[in-house]
């Protein structure tokens, strides 16, 4: 047995995985370059090599929640990617306007064809809330109207919708709750989906960045958009959303969130699926608002994320054959990869999904919280 061979197969051992074993979770090598892609480049290499067909496994998101709740990460030295990954986050600002733009286009630009048949017929691509639902439908539903009830959105009301993806919950918000809303989004094909999907309410869309908003709202909402704003850039979200937000309203920010602090995300994460992406820590967005914004609730529901992800999933394999004629087999095990192993993450409780209603400091009226 090479030396590579026996440092994975000891690492896996950590949570219980065997190699070419018979459980779900047991992988089947194919091509022995799996061991050192997985030695010289870590998380890197282990996906990389599974799009590349070099290792299977029969449920990835049960192989990858045994890998986190076993720590075994711990076990592998960083590589350089992960060095690179650090380096670039201390010294540039990754998520600046026009690189925010660029990221932004790479995600979510490459065809709403894909978004929708994997997402519910509202195109929501966040947690859905799965209280009382039992599929993604009613899940995603009851999340945009908890986020209304959070808002104690009221008819006439003006509304920022921060990162207003393809238009879901500013069409819910208008027609359920009679609000006015703005939605921005730097992602031209979102705008264009967002603009046809709210034609006719009172609603305007906006092509651009978080930092070009001007005017003042009663409330906001940034429902996915804190995970791509980046450590640098926290403070000046925060400051913005105050300064637009009228006397006694109210903002809330849903987002992944991250059991400790760090400035860059995962390379392979960062490399395929969302470049410049970083999931904030609790205490990275308590330093942000400091002397700013006060936290009236906060409500974790993360566990919900992972039967999301493997909602999209099922949907993502059941109209794979609609859409092989333009994403190859690689990015499906590309795409495979991404929504598994971020449902064996959350699963293993290592990411979070968070809720934050917050206010301006100031004299107000006792805030509520709903669920």
């Amino acid at each position: 047995m090479s030396s590579a061979k026996q440092t994975v197969s000891h690492i896996l051992s950590l949570a219980d995985i065997k190699v070419d074993g018979d459980r779900p979770f047991d992988i089947k090598v194919h091509d022995a370059r799996f061991y050192k892609s997985v030695i010289s480049s870590g998380g890197l290499g282990l996906g990389e090599s599974y799009m590349d067909s070099w290792w299977d496994v029969d449920h990835l998101d049960q192989f990858v929640a045994r890998m986190m709740a076993a720590n075994v990460s711990q076990q592998v030295k960083p590589s350089p990617a992960m060095i690179h990954a650090y380096l670039a986050a201390q010294l540039f600002n990754r998520q600046s306007v026009k690189r925010a733009s660029r990221n932004a286009a790479y995600h979510y630009d490459i065809g709403n064809d894909l978004y929708e048949r994997m997402l519910d017929k509202n195109m929501i691509y966040t947690c859905g809330y799965w209280d009382k639902a039992s599929n993604l439908e009613d899940a995603q539903l009851a999340k945009l109207d908890l986020v209304c009830r959070k808002l104690q959105l009221e008819k006439g009301m003006t509304l920022l919708d921060l990162g207003c993806g393809w238009g879901g919950f500013a069409e819910y918000a208008a027609k359920n709750y009679g609000v006015i809303v703005t939605g921005v989004t730097p992602a031209y094909e979102q705008v264009i989906v967002a603009k046809q999907r709210t034609e006719g309410l009172p609603v305007t869309i906006l092509q651009g960045d978080f930092r070009d908003v001007t005017g003042t709202f009663d409330r906001v909402a940034a429902i996915g958009l804190l995970e791509h704003v980046g450590p640098k850039n926290y403070r000046t979200l925060f400051t913005l959303s105050n300064k637009v937000l009228n006397s006694g309203g109210l903002m809330l920010f849903h987002t992944i969130g991250n059991n400790r602090s760090t400035k860059f995300v995962d390379p392979w994460i960062d490399r395929y699926i969302f470049p410049g992406g970083v999931i904030p820590s609790l205490a990275q967005i308590s330093r942000a608002i400091e002397k700013l914004l006060i936290i009236e609730d906060l409500h974790n529901f993360g566990p919900d994320y992972d039967k999301t992800l493997m909602a999209w999933h099922h949907n993502f394999m059941q109209h794979y054959d609609e859409l092989s004629d333009k994403y190859d087999e690689r990015f499906k095990r590309m795409w495979n990869f991404y929504l598994l192993s971020c449902a064996g993450m959350f699963r293993a409780r290592h990411m979070q999904l968070w809720q934050i209603v917050m206010r301006k400091i100031e004299p107000s009226a006792v805030y509520r919280a709903v669920r």
